[in-house]
């Protein structure tokens, strides 16, 4: 039945209310959006005896305040009037509520249910029912989006352990504890250093005691022979106490044997010497006329081994050293402490010039008995190496001394340079000689063995790289051989072959050593102290690296 504005039917009489009543057989359903109820309203009352939502069953709409009192009368006739609340507030009209989108005007139910009760009751449970199943739409949207964020969570975590299980372990690396240096307790040494001049000390494969004054190139007087020596064994190496070919004297050397204002070994034109021996007849007696046989000997002229000897001292360091003959007579053959001191160590290390330098005297068929210049030779300890005086170089030596100190013996080399004595026919030597045995009694007595690390001491710890960590100890006793005051460096060292993941306690891991002087010094294996296992699942998961 048509219902007009007025609230009648179109016979004139009141529209029945049962007829909208099934509205209210309905469950009961969330308020209707303002979007719903917009969509259809168009008018500004609401017919009497129309149902408002969320009233009594059975209720119409009561009349709005400023109503006549005809409307209210035409009410729902139970006597009371009922207000419907608007759904927006009237404060914030030009705003869509819950939308924050402007422009949209607000329209309270009154307004509004007119409109959509003209459509009839099924449009009316069509608003109502749509509400509900687009909420239950977006609860099943949220936990379906939860779901897959929660699977994708779990499959990260499940490919993340896969890869820290599978990944290769880091190396393992060991780590020292202690200090990486020590010094050796006791007043430091001071060397007695000469008071002019130039000197230089120190202990082979232990270090240097230091150097004493310019270390400006001067004349080496007889010291040359030292590298005369040393180039004809590098061309002529004597093995086995070989005394090697047999040389013939000369005319031009026999003939320098009286040369005055130098030292000789006096020999005949024709006589024959092995090469050992002529190395004799140089050195101990400081033959100038048999060096330069010898040079000749060797590489065919003067100039030619002028060649190698400069070639030699390239290749030993020695950049402040210029040979210009190979006795040292001449004042333009110079070097300093420090240069000679590199020289004396490779030259010691050849036996058949260590042999030579270290004999008081000689005798020689054909020659005789030759004492040797270097008087420091009567103490069993000194074992060379060679003098060397001129009026431009004054009183110079090279010298070798032994000390055995924690069952080795230590090889102790010096150089003391360019001492005068006025007047004296030396030219200083004997200067020379006296402050090197100052030094070499000095250095020997103050050489000394201490134990650094014990046996068993624990000395760092060898690290798995995922946090595992097992201690590692000397497997002996650790000593360095030096002097009061004189520091050294301690590594510990891994092998090359590699470091384990896991190892029985007692496996050795490594070397721990004292770097001292030129050389490295002595050296210990470490071990494990404890078993070292492979690390564990937990630990490769957790493990950064």
């Amino acid at each position: 039945m048509p219902v007009t504005p007025g609230g009648k039917a179109s016979d004139g009489t009141r529209a029945d209310a049962g007829a909208l009543a099934g509205v209210e057989e309905c469950e009961e359903a969330p308020d209707v959006s303002l979007e719903a109820l917009g969509s259809v309203a168009t008018t500004t009352d609401a017919s009497p005896g129309t149902v408002v939502p969320g009233s009594p069953a059975g209720t119409p709409a009561g009349p709005v305040s400023g109503t006549s009192p005809d409307r209210e009368a035409a009410g729902t006739g139970s006597g009371r009037d009922t207000p419907v609340e608007r759904l927006e507030d009237p404060g914030n009209s030009a705003t869509e509520r819950g939308t924050g989108r402007p422009g949209v005007a607000e329209k309270t139910l009154e307004q509004a249910l007119p409109s959509v009760l003209a459509d009839g009751p099924p449009k009316v449970l069509a608003e109502l029912a749509r509400a509900p199943q687009r909420s239950r739409a977006v609860r099943r949207d949220g936990l379906r989006r939860m779901g897959i964020a929660t699977g994708l969570v779990a499959l990260l975590a499940v490919v993340f352990c896969a890869v820290q299980v599978l990944r290769p372990l880091p190396g393992p690396a060991l780590v020292m504890t202690g200090a990486p240096s020590y010094t050796i307790a006791g007043a430091p040494l001071t060397p007695a250093w000469p008071g002019e001049g130039e000197a230089a000390v120190e202990v082979e494969g232990v270090g240097s005691l230091g150097a004493y004054g310019d270390q400006k190139p001067i004349p080496t007087g007889s010291m040359a022979k030292v590298m005369t020596a040393y180039v004809v064994l590098q061309d002529h190496p004597l093995k086995n106490g070989d005394d090697g070919p047999v040389i013939a004297v000369d005319a031009q050397t026999a003939k320098e044997s009286t040369a005055p204002g130098e030292s000789t070994a006096v020999v005949a034109e024709g006589q024959r010497f092995t090469e050992r021996q002529m190395l004799q007849l140089m050195l101990i007696p400081s033959g100038n006329n048999i060096a330069r046989l010898l040079s000749r000997w060797d590489a065919g002229s003067d100039a030619a081994f002028l060649g190698r000897m400069s070639g030699a001292a390239r290749q030993l360091g020695m950049n402040d050293t210029t040979y210009t003959d190979p006795s040292g007579l001449d004042a333009g053959t110079r070097s300093t402490a420090v240069d000679q001191i590199r020289l004396a160590r490779a030259a010691m290390q050849d036996p058949t010039f260590s042999a030579v330098v270290a004999m008081p005297r000689v005798t020689i068929a054909g020659v005789g008995q030759i004492d040797n210049n270097n008087t420091d030779l009567v103490d069993p300890g000194v074992i060379g190496i060679k003098t060397g005086s001129t009026s431009a170089a004054g009183g110079n030596l090279m010298w070798a001394a032994q000390q055995t100190v924690g069952g080795s013996k230590q090889l102790i080399l010096g150089v003391v340079m360019a001492q005068h004595s006025a007047g004296a026919s030396d030219y200083g030597l004997a200067k020379a000689l006296a402050v090197s045995q100052k030094l070499i009694n000095q250095v020997r007595k103050a050489l000394t063995c201490t134990t650094v690390v014990h046996r068993g001491e624990v000395v760092g710890y060898l690290d798995d790289g995922v946090g595992g960590r097992a201690p590692v100890v000397a497997g002996a006793d650790l000593t360095v051989i030096g002097w009061p005051g004189q520091s050294t460096q301690l590594t510990l060292s891994a092998p090359v072959t590699g470091l384990p993941h896991r190892a029985k306690a007692g496996t050795t891991v490594g070397t721990i050593a004292l770097r001292t002087g030129q050389a490295a010094g002595t050296e210990v294996p470490v071990v494990l102290q404890h078993d070292m296992t492979t690390p564990g699942l937990s630990q490769r998961i957790a493990r950064l690296r």
